[in-house]
């Protein structure tokens, strides 16, 4: 599997464009709170078994704090989501936090 990475300019310009994707932070909840970008809180630990939350008819990107967790995501879902397009936030949050 070929793991594809997005930038966050690349990103809000998707956003811009309303392209159909699904924003998933896999970090926890304590991290998301204290700052994120959007999207849904799908903790990495808990992935698989929420699954049913995860819209694979979109475009998913995923992030984390520094873009590991995320990646770990994209690889634990490719098996159950061939076909969707899956991508990494180059480098997570950690770079955009103010």
């Amino acid at each position: 599997m070929i793991m594809k990475h997005i930038s966050y300019a690349e990103l809000q310009q998707w956003q811009k464009e309303n392209k159909d994707i699904q924003l998933i932070d896999v970090r926890q909840p304590f991290e998301h709170a204290e700052y994120h970008i959007g999207g849904d809180l799908i903790p990495l630990g808990e992935i698989l078994q929420r699954m049913d939350e995860i819209d694979s008819s979109k475009t998913l990107v995923f992030y984390c704090k520094r873009g590991v967790r995320s990646q770990l995501a994209i690889q634990r879902l490719s098996d159950h989501f061939p076909d969707t397009e899956m991508y990494n936030l180059t480098g997570g949050v950690y770079g955009l936090k103010p």
